[in-house]
């Protein structure tokens, strides 16, 4: 039954995501919001919106290694295996504002995050923990990432006028948003409450479990999204909606989570966090060859990935 739970999780979450970017994004058009605003907003919060159930359920119920596993599984998730799986598909075009700021801004995230969370090393603590001041600072820096949004939104990358595409009707658009996102609860509840159970019965620990089988469930729809824009040819959008979902993850998620409960911090989780900083870094070296990610590359961080997921297993 606890299996079953999981999948049922998942699926909720899945689906759920998909209805609500769906609906949120209709009502948005039928306003005349820019598209541009829509897709920085609305669904690139909307496909990490499982990674903030699953983990501000995770810290409600004192789960602190599967809310913080989850957002730095679900990063290098990202950033490995669906980067480099839309690559392969078709090569990804950076455009030039994602190499200057926002990489770098997703690197700032997880730095910050490195250095909030080394309390026994930077002030003698005995234990690590992302606290609430912590977590107000995240989203401190995350109200500077939406000013960034908004304005760039204002001056627009893209200058075609706003286009109503509503087509479908008000309420319609309305019980997609509102189905979309108790589904979205749900499976996130769902998803905690199993895997933590799976984890005990196996042996392992809460981070393990939040960095692999729930990291990965709730990418799932950044890895649709990105492939589904890859076969279409417009694979240029796809990794600024991963960045995006990144920044998403640590500022928002973890900063919610931090405030709700403070979260102790595994010292094993501190190896991911480092890897995660390493790997913003090689991304952004890969996007400034030729402002594009290649299939070498691709192969090269989705193999990595297959890599790192041995790695952990074994170190647990």
């Amino acid at each position: 039954m606890t299996y079953i739970l999981l999948i049922l999780g998942f699926a909720l979450l899945i689906k759920g995501a998909d209805f609500f970017v769906e609906g949120a994004s209709k009502i948005a058009m039928s306003l005349r919001v820019s598209p541009l605003l829509v897709g920085l907003t609305i669904v690139a919060f909307g496909t990490s919106s499982p990674e903030a159930t699953v983990s501000i359920f995770a810290a409600l119920e004192d789960n602190a290694g599967v809310s913080i596993g989850n957002v730095v599984g679900s990063n290098i998730f990202n950033i490995t295996f669906v980067v480099g799986m839309t690559a392969l598909i078709f090569p990804l075009k950076v455009e030039s504002e994602t190499i200057r700021k926002e990489i770098p801004f997703t690197l700032l995230a997880s730095v910050a995050l490195f250095i909030l969370i080394s309390d026994s090393s930077l002030q003698g603590f005995n234990e690590n923990f992302l606290t609430r001041s912590d977590g107000i600072i995240f989203l401190l820096f995350f109200s500077i990432f939406l000013y960034y949004v908004f304005e760039i939104a204002r001056k627009g990358r893209d200058q075609k006028e706003p286009v109503n595409q509503a087509k479908a009707p008000m309420g319609k658009n309305i019980l997609l948003t509102v189905g979309g996102l108790a589904a979205i609860i749900f499976g996130g509840e769902f998803v905690v409450s199993s895997a933590t159970d799976i984890a005990l019965s196996f042996g392992m620990s809460e981070t393990l479990v939040g960095l692999t089988i729930v990291a990965v469930g709730t990418s799932l729809p950044e890895l649709m999204t990105s492939i589904t824009a890859a076969i279409k040819k417009e694979s240029e959008i796809a990794l600024g909606n991963i960045v995006g979902s990144n920044i998403f993850n640590i500022l928002f998620v973890l900063g919610v989570s931090s405030v709700i409960s403070p979260l102790s911090v595994d010292h094993k989780i501190f190896t991911d966090i480092l890897l995660m900083v390493i790997l913003t870094v090689i991304l952004l070296v890969f996007s400034r060859s030729n402002y594009k990610v290649g299939r070498i590359e691709g192969g090269l961080l989705a193999a990595s990935y297959i890599v790192y997921m041995i790695y952990i297993i074994i170190r647990n």
